[in-house]
Formats: C-alpha cells, sequence, structure tokens
C-alpha cells in the first residue's frame, strides 16, 4: 500500500473553511481586479502608426485565412454529399 501525503488525498464536498482556508470575498475580488486593471493601465502605451499598420496587417490575414479554411472546409462537405 502506498504512503500518502496529504498533497495527494482528495477530500470531496469538504468546505474550505474546515481547513481554516477562507475564499476570499466578492468585494476583495473586485478590489484586486482594480488593482490589477490600474496596473496594467498605467504600463499600457499607444502604438505607433507602424505598430498598428503592422497589427491590422497581420489581423486582416489571419482573418482571410480562417474564412478560406472555412470555405474550403464546406466546399469539401459540399463535394461528399
Amino acid at each position: 500500500m502506498e504512503n500518502q501525503t496529504p498533497a495527494n488525498i482528495h477530500i470531496p464536498h469538504q468546505s474550505h473553511a474546515k481547513f481554516g482556508i477562507e475564499k476570499p470575498s466578492i468585494t476583495t475580488k473586485i478590489k484586486s481586479f482594480v488593482i490589477q486593471s490600474k496596473r496594467v493601465w498605467h504600463v499600457l502605451k499607444k502604438p505607433s502608426s507602424e505598430e498598428f499598420k503592422s497589427i491590422a496587417k497581420i489581423s486582416a490575414l489571419g482573418i482571410l485565412v480562417i474564412g478560406l479554411v472555412g470555405f474550403i472546409i464546406s466546399d469539401i462537405i459540399k463535394f461528399i454529399r
């Protein structure tokens, strides 16, 4: 028989409070989200026109590729029927 450590044992339907671990409240989650959002907002910068153009080109190319793949798949399905 294996020697199981507490990390390997799964106890179903047990409350976190019984183990001394409290779930964060909704207000704590909201405060944490706001703090993280502020941190991201301060790091953001406006892309240069060159960066924007390259992002737009890559996005358009991705949309075209996905559309082409969908079109090819639909043609194959129509051909099989």
